[in-house]
């Protein structure tokens, strides 16, 4: 991602508020009952689908682009940069050709490049909204990492601009396509345990010198932005539900040099229509496993750690306790997910609207904690993901 940022603050305002989108409509939104596209007919099954990533920071070089070398219906195809020197590199490394390798101001020659099929936008987050709208009038299906946006505004005008396309779209979400988090969306929404009454997910490190990501004008927010989405992400894909409410608070700030226009921590509580809670917390100031657990009245499950790249584990209160699961890797299941998605024109698990819903989310729970006040989480979209959760499997 750095390789944007000498570049970037002088190209645009960026947006420094979140807002919370009021009476949102989801457009598709039958589209998540299943997979019913790919019956109408579908290319070749072992047709591979060109990814061009934006941005070669560290997620793209480190986790991205090795995935592109595991995956089975997509590769990696292109690239964008601002740097020179990291364009020769990824062509050396990865062969990729000239024609295939874009700067920030050649981004939508890609209209007229049929060897890329898929734009995936790995950028900062106040960024991520320019990029999306671009690829999709390049004529590209797009990913894009989480947050989806710094305002749920961004995030529609997101959306829509794919619709518009005749694309698809969906949201780095790389934990819905994991085991132990399909797991746990088992568990839960089919209430293994009885109904889900109390969830608690933290997730977290200790960062110590300056980066985008402390950059409101980047990130759009402190580790909520980058750490907490993924807690509330799993208590909803856990619970199975979106919470009517929301309180939250800041930590004292222990840096005030460090984090002068982002929160260092943030705790919240999400409240649910059927009386379940739960409670999250994410930080800066120190280092968290990443922790999701569900407790109902027959039972309990917990991922620790739930949220990295690798290493997952969990327990239960069933049987021995452990979950005996596969570790894979996490980002080859997203894309390969995504390019069958557009091989059989079937729709995703993870839409640019379930984005869009998170932006929300996010957003009332900044409210709740510069107001003191419980928000109200009416107006977020009603989306939860449960194409696969359990599937094949007994209750």
């Amino acid at each position: 991602m750095t390789d944007f940022l000498a570049s970037a603050t002088s190209r645009r305002d960026f947006v420094r508020t979140l807002s919370l989108g009021a009476g949102a409509t989801l457009v598709g939104a039958n589209a998540m009952a299943g997979p019913l596209g790919w019956l109408a007919g579908a290319p070749a099954a072992d047709r591979q689908l060109g990814v061009a990533l934006v941005g070669l920071g560290s997620y793209s070089a480190g986790q991205l682009a090795p995935a592109l070398q595991q995956t089975k219906r997509c590769r990696l195809a292109g690239i964008v940069t601002g740097t020179p020197a990291k364009a020769a590199q990824w062509k050396q490394q990865y062969n990729i050709p000239d024609a295939n390798v874009y700067d920030y101001k050649t981004f939508d020659r890609m209209i007229d490049n049929p060897a890329i099929d898929i734009v995936y936008v790995v950028l900062p987050n106040a960024l991520h909204a320019e990029y999306v709208v671009r690829a999709a009038q390049a004529g590209k299906h797009v990913i894009c990492e989480k947050p989806l946006a710094t305002s749920a505004a961004d995030a529609r005008r997101m959306v829509a601009a794919v619709q518009q396309a005749g694309k698809q779209f969906s949201v780095g979400y790389r934990l819905h396509f994991e085991p132990h988090n399909q797991e746990m969306m088992r568990l839960g929404q089919r209430e293994v345990f009885g109904p889900v009454r109390h969830l608690a997910a933290d997730n977290g490190f200790r960062l110590s010198t300056p980066s985008w990501r402390v950059d409101r004008a980047l990130s759009g927010g402190g580790p909520l932005m980058d750490m907490g989405i993924y807690c509330v992400q799993g208590c909803l894909y856990t619970k199975g539900q979106v919470p009517v409410s929301v309180t939250a608070k800041f930590i004292p700030n222990p840096d005030p040099k460090l984090f002068k226009n982002v929160e260092a921590g943030l705790d919240w509580q999400f409240q649910f229509a059927d009386g379940a809670v739960a409670d999250c917390r994410t930080r800066y100031t120190e280092n968290m496993e990443g922790r999701l657990r569900a407790e109902g009245p027959q039972g309990w499950a917990e991922l620790t750690p739930a949220f990295g790249y690798g290493g997952l584990a969990g327990n239960t209160s069933q049987n021995d306790g452990r979950l005996n699961l596969p570790n894979i890797n996490q980002q080859a299941a997203q894309m390969d997910d995504f390019a069958d998605c557009i091989l059989r024109n079937r729709p995703t698990r993870v839409p640019g609207e379930m984005g869009l819903r998170d932006v929300q989310l996010l957003a009332a729970i900044y409210r709740a904690a510069e107001t003191g006040q419980r928000v109200s989480t009416k107006d977020v979209l009603q989306l939860i993901d449960r194409t696969n959760a359990g599937k094949g499997l007994p209750k």
